[in-house]
């Protein structure tokens, strides 16, 4: 029972939030098919990025808060006598954390949105809805977050799986 319990609080811990209106993963603005579909202006992709580099180093921060409460949480959850009390302080701080991750990531998203004409908007959503789509079932996450992973080099393209080789034209 302590082994399920322990699984499904990691589990909770390790699914972000994901709103309904979110990005692409990485740095989007920079891949040509997008670029061309948005019809995204050589202002609007430098205006994308100067967002995009001044969440990151709050978002990285947010994110090594939460990793080390989840880390916290699991030690907690591991003892062979199980303190309630440290438990629940925990899981309110990392619940804070959530929420104070959540609330920066959607604050990205608002202000790169702000940066897309309606129009542009519409297209990502569709663009959004169509991958989606084509996702296979069984890959379809519970949510995902709306900023990159920042565990990557940042000019590394985020259009493909770390470790998959770049295709060949």
């Amino acid at each position: 029972m302590k082994k399920i319990l322990t699984f499904a609080v990691i589990a909770a811990a390790f699914v972000a939030t994901a709103a309904e209106a979110q990005l692409p993963p990485g740095r989007w603005w920079r891949r040509p098919e997008l670029i061309q579909r948005l019809g995204l202006t050589a202002d609007q992709q430098q205006k994308l990025e100067a967002i995009s580099r001044a969440a990151a180093p709050e978002l990285i921060d947010l994110k090594a808060n939460l990793e080390k409460l989840n880390i916290a949480l699991r030690g907690e959850l591991d003892q062979p006598n199980l303190n309630r009390q440290a438990i629940q302080s925990v899981a309110a701080k990392l619940n804070d954390a959530r929420g104070r991750l959540f609330e920066r990531e959607l604050m990205l998203l608002v202000d790169m949105r702000g940066v897309l004409t309606e129009q542009q908007w519409n297209q990502m959503r569709m663009h959004l809805d169509q991958m989606r789509e084509n996702r296979p079932s069984g890959d379809r996450p519970m949510g995902r977050p709306m900023h990159p992973p920042m565990d990557r080099p940042m000019d590394r393209p985020m259009d493909r799986p770390m470790g998959r080789p770049r295709p060949q034209p």
